[in-house]
């Protein structure tokens, strides 16, 4: 007969660390590896602090700048000894940190020997989209083209009705805008993004949430936009994640917030200049990616700094844009719902 103590250590569940050490995009296309992960398996995972409220469950968020981390860099026969038992105490290590870098690789693989796997942080060669390539890093490729999905709980909700209640916007057409990106190369210019909101004002009649975040604060460049919107910074990316999805339409650049727009479910329209769509658009049910396909974009990074034209993006008019939107589903129930409405 089994006793209560067997019957209790046959429900533990192994323990695995992942370390990742991805921008906000990046981890969104790593949620369906690390929600798969999570099924049979509890997960520490050490990321960007920003990212814990948005992990999936089973997996407990732990920062990227922990000392077990970083002291893989350095070269401290004592600090090893110790991550020996930090370490060996998992029954697997996967790391998409410090591929490139030999000693790190070394270190790991000794104070978790046999039980490390270390990948690139990208492909190497085929142009994958990333989602699919960490499928594949676990053996997961049967799964390629699934979807990044981010669920909100009740927490959420709440928060965002006393936000909508405060701000006036229940029962109002809502579009959430993100017009800045990691890299300024890749931003859609400001007056483009004026004229939307403009339009969204006035012709639909609704609010629009700008949402601005530490890179666009300190770079500035999107002021003219604050006295159009209801301008929301310094959330937690689980509540920017549930201002998205409350809204009718989202819009970004090709950026971290509209990976997260996607995986809400929300109808995302998302503007791709330099970067390559086929490897990095946000994967989502209601996504649409609006890209020139010039002949020089995709491009380099180097070049992007470098670029004088920026037609992949400055020949994207407003008003072609504006004509999409209002095309969209979405915004042709809104205005079928208030007569008198021209889009």
């Amino acid at each position: 007969m089994k006793t209560a103590a067997a019957n209790d250590s046959a429900l533990v569940r192994d323990r695995i660390c992942v370390i990742f050490p991805g921008a906000l995009g990046d981890f969104v296309c790593f949620l369906p590896a690390l929600r798969i992960l999570a099924r049979d398996v509890d997960v520490d995972l050490f990321a960007r602090d920003e990212f814990a409220t948005l992990v999936p469950r089973g997996v407990a968020a732990r920062s990227l700048e922990r000392p077990e981390v970083r002291n893989l860099f350095v070269e401290d026969e004592v600090a090893l000894e110790s991550l020996q038992g930090f370490f060996g105490a998992y029954s697997a290590v996967y790391s998409w940190l410090g591929s490139q870098q030999k000693e790190f690789v070394r270190r790991l693989q000794r104070v978790a020997p046999g039980k490390a796997r270390i990948f690139p942080f990208a492909p190497t060669h085929a142009r994958l989209h990333q989602t699919d390539y960490y499928l594949g890093c676990l053996n997961f490729s049967s799964l390629a083209g699934a979807q990044p999905v981010i669920e909100l709980n009740r927490h959420e909700a709440a928060w965002c009705d006393e936000f909508f209640s405060l701000h006036d916007l229940h029962r109002r057409p809502i579009l959430a805008m993100a017009a800045g990106s990691g890299a300024r190369e890749k931003n859609w210019p400001e007056e483009f993004f004026l004229a939307v909101a403009e339009w969204w004002r006035d012709r639909i009649g609704g609010a629009i949430i700008l949402l601005v975040g530490p890179v666009e604060e300190e770079r500035g460049g999107i002021e003219r936009l604050y006295r159009q919107c209801v301008v929301v910074r310094g959330l937690s990316l689980s509540q920017v994640a549930a201002l998205i999805a409350r809204g009718h339409v989202y819009m970004g650049n090709d950026s971290g917030v509209s990976h997260v727009a996607a995986a809400t479910g929300v109808r995302s329209v998302v503007l791709f200049g330099p970067s390559a769509a086929e490897q990095w658009a946000p994967r989502g049910q209601k996504v649409e990616i609006l890209s020139r396909n010039i002949e020089c974009s995709p491009c380099s990074e180097r070049l992007m700094k470098n670029c004088w034209h920026r037609s992949c993006l400055t020949a994207f008019e407003s008003k072609e844009v504006i004509r999409f939107l209002a095309h969209l589903p979405e915004v042709l129930t809104l205005t079928r719902a208030r007569p008198g409405i021209t889009v």
